[in-house]
Protein backbone atom coordinates (compact mmCIF):
# COMPACT_ATOMS: atom_id res chain seq x y z
CA UNK A 1 0.00 0.00 0.00
CA UNK A 2 1.44 3.41 -0.94
CA UNK A 3 2.52 5.65 1.95
CA UNK A 4 0.04 8.36 1.03
CA UNK A 5 -2.81 5.84 1.35
CA UNK A 6 -1.41 4.59 4.69
CA UNK A 7 -1.37 8.15 6.00
CA UNK A 8 -4.95 8.74 4.83
CA UNK A 9 -6.13 5.50 6.46
CA UNK A 10 -4.28 6.33 9.68
CA UNK A 11 -5.88 9.77 9.75
CA UNK A 12 -9.38 8.36 9.23
CA UNK A 13 -8.88 5.76 11.96
CA UNK A 14 -7.42 8.24 14.43
CA UNK A 15 -10.36 10.55 13.85
CA UNK A 16 -12.82 7.69 14.48
CA UNK A 17 -10.89 6.76 17.64
CA UNK A 18 -10.77 10.42 18.72
CA UNK A 19 -6.96 10.13 18.93
CA UNK A 20 -6.08 13.81 18.63
CA UNK A 21 -2.30 13.32 18.95
CA UNK A 22 -2.10 10.91 16.02
CA UNK A 23 -4.47 13.02 13.93
CA UNK A 24 -2.31 16.08 14.51
CA UNK A 25 0.90 14.32 13.46
CA UNK A 26 -0.64 12.88 10.30
CA UNK A 27 -2.11 16.25 9.36
CA UNK A 28 1.29 17.90 9.83
CA UNK A 29 2.96 15.30 7.61
CA UNK A 30 0.26 15.71 4.95
CA UNK A 31 0.71 19.50 5.13
CA UNK A 32 4.47 19.15 4.63
CA UNK A 33 3.88 16.83 1.66
CA UNK A 34 1.46 19.39 0.18
CA UNK A 35 4.06 22.15 0.69
CA UNK A 36 6.61 20.06 -1.21
CA UNK A 37 4.05 19.26 -3.94
CA UNK A 38 3.20 22.94 -4.46
CA UNK A 39 6.75 24.23 -4.07
CA UNK A 40 7.99 26.41 -6.90
CA UNK A 41 9.85 24.34 -9.43
CA UNK A 42 8.49 20.95 -8.30
CA UNK A 43 7.68 18.89 -11.37
CA UNK A 44 7.94 15.32 -10.09
CA UNK A 45 5.23 13.17 -8.68
CA UNK A 46 4.35 12.46 -5.09
CA UNK A 47 5.56 8.92 -4.52
CA UNK A 48 6.75 6.91 -1.53
CA UNK A 49 10.32 8.21 -1.91
CA UNK A 50 9.15 11.83 -1.69
CA UNK A 51 6.90 11.13 1.30
CA UNK A 52 9.71 9.25 3.05
CA UNK A 53 11.98 12.25 2.42
CA UNK A 54 9.38 14.62 3.88
CA UNK A 55 8.87 12.43 6.96
CA UNK A 56 12.64 12.11 7.51
CA UNK A 57 13.09 15.89 7.29
CA UNK A 58 10.19 16.42 9.71
CA UNK A 59 11.66 13.89 12.17
CA UNK A 60 15.02 15.66 12.03
CA UNK A 61 13.27 18.98 12.72
CA UNK A 62 11.47 17.41 15.71
CA UNK A 63 14.71 15.97 17.08
CA UNK A 64 16.32 19.41 17.06
CA UNK A 65 13.26 20.86 18.80
CA UNK A 66 13.41 18.16 21.51
CA UNK A 67 17.02 19.13 22.24
CA UNK A 68 15.98 22.76 22.62
CA UNK A 69 13.09 21.94 24.95
CA UNK A 70 15.35 19.73 27.07
CA UNK A 71 17.73 22.67 27.54
CA UNK A 72 14.85 24.66 29.05
CA UNK A 73 14.61 22.12 31.84
CA UNK A 74 11.43 21.19 33.65
CA UNK A 75 9.29 23.71 31.78
CA UNK A 76 10.05 22.07 28.45
CA UNK A 77 9.58 18.44 29.49
CA UNK A 78 5.89 18.22 28.58
CA UNK A 79 6.50 19.64 25.10
CA UNK A 80 9.58 17.42 24.64
CA UNK A 81 7.47 14.35 25.51
CA UNK A 82 4.88 15.36 22.90
CA UNK A 83 7.62 15.78 20.29
CA UNK A 84 9.05 12.35 21.15
CA UNK A 85 5.62 10.86 20.43
CA UNK A 86 5.67 12.52 17.02
CA UNK A 87 9.21 11.25 16.36
CA UNK A 88 8.16 7.69 17.20
CA UNK A 89 5.16 8.02 14.91
CA UNK A 90 7.37 9.21 12.04
CA UNK A 91 9.79 6.33 12.53
CA UNK A 92 7.04 3.83 11.63
CA UNK A 93 7.25 5.08 8.05
CA UNK A 94 11.05 5.30 7.79
CA UNK A 95 13.67 2.62 7.14
CA UNK A 96 15.42 1.35 10.27
CA UNK A 97 18.65 3.14 11.11
CA UNK A 98 21.89 1.16 11.20
CA UNK A 99 22.72 -0.09 14.67
CA UNK A 100 25.83 1.43 16.32
CA UNK A 101 28.07 -1.60 15.65
CA UNK A 102 27.14 -1.72 11.95
CA UNK A 103 27.64 2.04 11.64
CA UNK A 104 31.06 1.79 13.29
CA UNK A 105 32.11 -1.01 10.92
CA UNK A 106 30.81 0.88 7.87
CA UNK A 107 32.60 4.11 8.82
CA UNK A 108 35.85 2.25 9.53
CA UNK A 109 35.67 0.39 6.20
CA UNK A 110 34.91 3.55 4.17
CA UNK A 111 37.64 5.51 6.00
CA UNK A 112 40.19 2.88 4.94
CA UNK A 113 38.88 2.80 1.36
CA UNK A 114 38.95 6.61 1.04
CA UNK A 115 42.20 7.07 2.94
CA UNK A 116 40.63 9.39 5.54
CA UNK A 117 43.18 10.07 8.27
CA UNK A 118 42.06 13.46 9.58
CA UNK A 119 38.82 14.93 10.93
CA UNK A 120 39.10 17.65 8.28
CA UNK A 121 38.43 14.97 5.64
CA UNK A 122 35.14 13.90 7.26
CA UNK A 123 33.10 15.79 4.63
CA UNK A 124 34.38 13.44 1.93
CA UNK A 125 33.57 10.45 4.15
CA UNK A 126 30.07 11.69 5.01
CA UNK A 127 29.28 12.37 1.34
CA UNK A 128 30.45 8.90 0.33
CA UNK A 129 28.40 7.09 2.98
CA UNK A 130 25.28 9.22 2.51
CA UNK A 131 25.24 8.37 -1.23
CA UNK A 132 24.87 4.67 -0.52
CA UNK A 133 23.08 4.69 2.85
CA UNK A 134 20.70 7.64 2.64
CA UNK A 135 17.96 7.31 5.23
CA UNK A 136 19.85 4.63 7.16
CA UNK A 137 22.37 6.93 8.84
CA UNK A 138 22.58 10.52 10.03
CA UNK A 139 25.53 12.64 8.92
CA UNK A 140 26.27 13.83 12.46
CA UNK A 141 26.48 10.18 13.61
CA UNK A 142 28.97 9.43 10.82
CA UNK A 143 31.11 12.38 11.89
CA UNK A 144 30.94 11.40 15.57
CA UNK A 145 31.99 7.79 14.84
CA UNK A 146 34.79 8.95 12.52
CA UNK A 147 36.13 11.24 15.25
CA UNK A 148 36.03 8.36 17.76
CA UNK A 149 37.92 6.09 15.36
CA UNK A 150 40.55 8.76 14.62
CA UNK A 151 41.06 9.33 18.36
CA UNK A 152 41.76 5.62 18.70
CA UNK A 153 38.27 4.50 19.82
Amino acid sequence: MPLEQQLNDTLKQSMKDKDQRTSDVVRMIKTKVMERRTAKGFTGEVDDALITDVIAAYRKQLQKAVEEFEKVGEKGQEQAAELRFEIQFCERFLPKQLDPAALHALVKERMAALGVTDVKQSGKLIGDIMKTHKGLVESNDIKRVAEEILKGG
